[in-house]
């Protein structure tokens, strides 16, 4: 199903990524068709997929509302419940805001917190029933961050997802951001588990995204000069380059998949942040017009920075 995306003809926010599986999740949810639902989840065909249409969760208003109806409706599944613990994880940073901590007001971090605990307790309950619930585990190494647990805990979180999917895609991002300076780590930690993610990936792989997502959240918790200087040094640019060709560029990639199109806009806007345009207009014509919130809305409306990237590249490519 992954292949069959719609083709934009101008820049769209689209939440579904042109996807028909995950647009008709999302209604399916906002209706409050469960059965319907429960059959688009079991139609992931792995881990990543099953992340891929959970993450269309956090597109649906009301679900902590409504998702009760379905919890009750079928108390010995897991799958409401666990429905239920990723949106809440959402929820919770939805309280928090997306501002850093100094500018984020204390009764936000009492509702956040509040909320992050309770999806932990829903995403508990879903691994008595399910155990080795891979999306379970994925979500609660998010929460990991947001809680601020400590390294040992936040570790054996990850590890119990890989330890059942090694590759897994959403739990790697989470875990790079939970070692970032700006949360429970450093650059060096960071850089340390993006490029060894990498380095075990093998060629055509997403994972190699995490390298570029390492550099501009570097370039992001640095003043502009300083920002600039190192995302466009000689050695920044040739490993974002060798990410590249070992994931998006690389032969056999394909611009499809669960998940496919933030990854591929990650690597538009790092190679822009470079001044690496002709490889950065290669990465915006891979993504043909659709925008996603990651890594656009970091700056503003996701739109509008989509749209000025697109252009300024255009503008400066040899």
């Amino acid at each position: 199903m992954w292949p069959f995306r719609k083709r934009l003809k101008t820049p769209s926010l689209d939440p579904t990524y042109g996807d028909p599986h995950r647009k008709a999740l999302i209604r399916a949810l906002q209706r409050r068709k469960w059965k319907f639902a429960r059959e688009l989840f079991n139609m992931a065909a792995d881990p990543d997929e099953m992340a891929f249409l959970m993450e269309a969760v956090a597109d649906v208003d009301g679900i902590q509302g409504s998702i009760g109806e379905w919890v009750d409706a079928e108390p010995e599944s897991p799958l409401p419940v666990l429905v239920a613990g990723c949106h809440a994880v959402y929820w919770a940073w939805e309280a928090r805001g997306d501002k850093r901590a100094k500018y984020t007001a204390a009764a936000q971090f009492r509702e956040f917190h509040k909320r992050l605990h309770y999806a932990e307790e829903l995403l508990r309950r879903v691994l008595t029933l399910d155990p080795d619930n891979v999306t379970a585990w994925t979500w609660l190494v998010t929460s990991s961050r947001g809680l601020e647990l400590e390294p040992g805990e936040a570790q054996q979180r990850f590890e119990a997802v890989t330890r059942l999917h090694p590759g897994h895609l959403v739990a790697h991002e989470q875990r790079l951001q939970y070692l970032c300076a700006k949360w429970a780590g450093s650059d060096e930690e960071m850089f340390d588990f993006a490029r060894g993610a990498a380095a075990n990936a093998g060629p055509n792989s997403l994972l190699h995204e995490l390298v570029a997502v390492a550099h501009i959240e570097k370039w992001g918790n640095s003043d502009r000069e300083a920002g600039n200087e190192h995302i466009r040094s000689e050695e920044v640019c040739a490993e974002l380059l060798t990410a590249a060709e070992n994931s998006i560029f690389h032969p056999d990639y394909i611009p499809a998949g669960p998940g496919w199109a933030p990854r591929v806009a990650v690597f538009a806007l790092a190679f822009e942040l470079a001044d690496e345009f002709d490889a950065a207009a290669h990465a915006f014509a891979l993504l043909e017009n659709v925008v996603t919130p990651w890594p656009w809305g970091i700056a503003g409306d996701p739109v509008e920075i989509f749209t000025n990237s697109l252009e300024y590249v255009t503008a400066n490519r040899s």
